[in-house]
């Protein structure tokens, strides 16, 4: 499947001929070299990580998808997986390669047979550095994380789901240790904008469920609805009517982050798919305008 990426903007740039794959992880990578070379001269204040919490098998194959993804409902997770089929592993290697080198990496994978293998990648490859593995859910792992002491700690989280993995509990919890550059791949079109598409229907309360978890409210319904009116043989009723764009939900989902993180990227990249249609935005948010600064600018010229 070949893909595209384009930024959000009043005025779209060119679709660039590489893959979304390729683009998402020259953007880490990009902004990972920056990120060591300033934290590199602090050392002697801060001891800095790079945190992969979907992290797969650490290898990248363009002919094999990943078996099962999860993060959708039922319904949705078949044309999930044929769209997310070249989303493909890559950034655990592409991390530890990055020079100056973290002190520690941190990759976090739920399956089993995913997390085996991964573990053989990396040990084998990287012997000598410090590499810590979790074979658990995420955000569990990733808020046992951010309740550490981050005084003198510092990192980069890369949260890469497929789908709606990641509560906003977890991304309010990344914003109070004040301490984490935080990149995270938003379902904008491979999950939440599908969901939202009722007609003059009561949204089911389980699809309800996932949107509040990952906006962390219930606000969105205001944002992306409006009431209907509907006039019968007797009596006039109302029904919720979608009003919202794949532009809506996006910068919904930025203001959302502008409420916990003080620099957040206001134009991030969205991965699109073979009919041009956005899959995910990758967003960029911090504690820290200097990480900003570079993101933004990575961000632009890409």
């Amino acid at each position: 499947m070949t893909t595209e990426s384009k930024k959000i903007s009043s005025t779209e740039s060119p679709a660039l001929d590489n893959s979304w794959t390729e683009t998402k992880l020259k953007i880490l990578e990009d902004y990972l070299k920056e990120y060591t070379k300033i934290l590199n001269k602090n050392r002697q204040f801060f001891k800095f990580a790079y945190i992969d919490a979907f992290a797969g098998t650490g290898e990248r194959s363009s002919s094999t998808p990943r078996n099962k993804i999860q993060g959708l409902l039922p319904e949705f997770e078949e044309i999930e997986k044929k769209e997310a089929q070249e989303f493909l592993d890559g950034s655990a290697i592409k991390a530890l390669r990055i020079e100056p080198k973290f002190d520690t990496c941190i990759f976090i994978e739920k399956s089993k047979k995913r997390f085996n293998k991964l573990q053989e990648n990396l040990i084998q490859e990287f012997p000598q550095r410090d590499i810590r593995f979790f074979n658990e859910d995420a955000n569990e792992v990733i808020q046992r994380i951010c309740k550490a002491n981050w005084s003198k700690r510092r990192a980069v989280l890369f949260l890469d789901p497929f789908g709606m993995q990641v509560s906003w509990e977890t991304i309010n919890m990344i914003a109070q240790t004040k301490a984490i550059d935080l990149w995270i791949l938003f379902p904008l079109g491979v999950a939440v904008n599908r969901l939202l598409k009722i007609k003059g229907q009561k949204i089911p309360q389980a699809w309800k469920n996932r949107l509040d978890t990952i906006f962390g409210t219930d606000e969105w319904i205001n944002q992306f609805y409006s009431q209907e009116k509907q006039v019968g043989l007797f009596e006039e009723s109302s029904a919720l009517k979608k009003t919202a764009s794949f532009e809506t939900i996006a910068k919904y989902f930025i203001q959302r982050l502008q409420t916990i993180f003080p620099y957040v990227a206001k134009n991030p990249y969205r991965l699109l798919n073979s009919s041009n249609n956005p899959l995910y935005l990758f967003c960029f948010a911090s504690n820290n305008a200097t990480g900003l600064r570079i993101a933004e600018y990575i961000l632009k010229k890409t």
